[in-house]
């Protein structure tokens, strides 16, 4: 859990930063912002409401760390935010306007900042900002003006809806740091610039990682994979879904050998469950824990897809919560058609 609202905003520098496939020009400032308490205070919520997510990144460079520069301008930031955050800011400027290639890339200001207080598992934190802002709004401004009033337009910034923005706090410095990152606005190809080819960030392995990982690889397995290998109805399939879930709403921890146990039960099948998550670590190049606890956030984003649902053409959708034994297929010979049977005690 993070959360930056008794933070302090203690620095700030602003620059703008054009799209250098269209020729548009980097403007970097002259010198920091110098801020004031009221200001601070609305930049501060403009920069970190967005932040409510679980899932967080690291900084990476297949050629070492150091080598990818947004990380090396963080690291020597957290050194002396005061003597360094503004040459700093300048070269995460440029690098987000040698990054900027997409035509579709809209220009904006570029806040870089370093915030005090910030909370994130337990610790207080100090925390660099990096936030883009490209959308403008219109808005009305209402005077008074005698008995009546006068009404005028202008262009500016809407501070409920930040566009892009990456929260780095000051922890795991070797692992490539805990960073948060938002990106509000980008469509098709453009989209990957800021995380991938930007920040160059890659998902951090701790609880959520392994739960979503865990919960993708449980599905993928049953919905995917058994159909495949096994004759398999859809009523059979579902009932392992509903065991699925049934595991992860019971148990705060994962164990695989549990797991297995308790949802397949059947050696061959727990042998193939082995076999097929060992598969997707090696296609995805990740290595998830046998044993860890579960991400509640995890848990609840995954419980939309868990949800044993048969759909029947487009006349029915049935959802089974449980209860194989009372479900049965059959097909109607005469009529050439399928059908379900299903035993209740009474209706709902």
């Amino acid at each position: 859990m993070m959360t930056c609202d008794d933070a302090a905003l203690e620095r700030l520098v602003l620059h703008r930063v054009g799209n250098k496939a269209n020729n548009e020009p980097l403007h970097l400032s002259k010198a920091p912002y110098v801020l004031n308490s009221d200001i601070s205070a609305v930049l501060l919520k403009y920069f970190t409401t967005p932040f409510k997510g679980s899932q967080y990144y690291v900084f990476s460079d297949e050629r070492g760390l150091n080598n990818n520069k947004i990380y090396a301008a963080a690291d020597k930031i957290f050194e002396n935010p005061q003597q360094n955050l503004y040459e700093q800011s300048c070269e995460i400027a440029r690098n987000l306007y040698d990054a900027s290639l997409h035509p579709n890339i809209k220009a904006g200001e570029l806040y870089v900042t370093y915030l005090q207080g910030c909370y994130f598992d337990g610790e207080i934190l100090d925390a660099v900002g990096i936030f883009k802002s490209e959308t403008r709004q219109t808005y009305l401004k209402i005077y008074p003006q005698g008995d009546d009033f006068s009404i005028e337009s202008d262009d500016g910034i809407d501070i409920n809806k930040l566009d892009k923005g990456c929260l780095i706090f000051n922890k795991d410095r070797d692992d490539g740091y805990v960073v948060a990152t938002v990106d509000t606005v980008s469509r098709g190809g453009e989209a990957v610039y800021w995380t991938d080819d930007f920040l160059n960030l890659m998902q951090r392995q701790d609880s959520y990682f392994n739960t979503d990982n865990m919960l993708n690889i449980c599905k993928n397995f049953v919905t995917d994979y058994l159909p495949q290998e096994y004759e398999m109805t859809r009523v059979d399939q579902a009932d392992l879904l509903n065991r699925n879930q049934e595991f992860f709403k019971e148990n705060k921890n994962f164990d695989t050998d549990t797991y297995t146990q308790k949802v397949f039960g059947d050696d061959e099948f727990s042998g193939q469950f082995r076999k097929f998550k060992q598969l997707y670590e090696e296609e995805n190049q990740m290595q998830l824990q046998d044993n860890f606890i579960m991400n509640e956030q995890a848990l609840k984003r995954a419980s939309r897809y868990l949800r044993s649902v048969i759909k029947l053409d487009k006349n029915f959708t049935i959802y089974i919560h449980g209860k194989r034994e009372r479900v049965e297929t059959g097909e109607d010979e005469q009529k050439g058609l399928r059908y379900y049977t299903f035993y209740f005690d009474k209706e709902a």
